[in-house]
C-alpha cells in the first residue's frame, strides 16, 4: 500500500526513423531595400530655463519635500502612539487581572 509504483514507459511500437537532418542554405545577395523615408521631426515647443523659472523649480521641490516629509512624520508619530496606548491599555489589564487572582 505504501510501496511507491514507478510508471513503465510503453515499448514503441513499429518502425522509427531518426529525425531528418536539416541541410544548411546558401544565401545570395539581392537588392538592396530602398531606405525609408525620414519624416520631419515633430514640432514641440522648446522650454527655455530662465533664472526665474529654475528658482520656481527648487522652491516647488523643496516644497513637496517637506509636505511629505511631514505626512511621513505625522504618520510615524502615530504609529508611535498607538503603540504606547496599546503598550499601557495592557499593563493596565494585567495588573487588574493580577490583584483579582490574588483575591480569590
Amino acid at each position: 500500500m505504501f510501496q511507491p509504483k514507478i510508471p513503465t514507459m510503453p515499448q514503441p511500437s513499429g518502425l522509427v526513423t531518426p529525425p531528418a537532418v536539416a541541410q544548411p542554405t546558401t544565401i545570395t545577395p539581392g537588392t538592396p531595400a530602398p531606405a525609408p523615408a525620414t519624416a520631419p521631426p515633430p514640432s514641440r515647443p522648446v522650454v527655455q530655463l530662465t533664472p526665474g523659472t529654475a528658482v520656481a523649480l527648487v522652491g516647488a521641490g523643496t516644497a513637496v519635500v517637506l509636505v511629505v516629509g511631514t505626512v511621513l512624520v505625522s504618520l510615524l508619530l502615530a504609529v508611535a502612539v498607538t503603540s504606547a496606548s496599546v503598550a499601557v491599555c495592557a499593563v493596565v489589564l494585567r495588573s487588574l487581572i493580577a490583584s483579582n487572582a490574588k483575591r480569590c
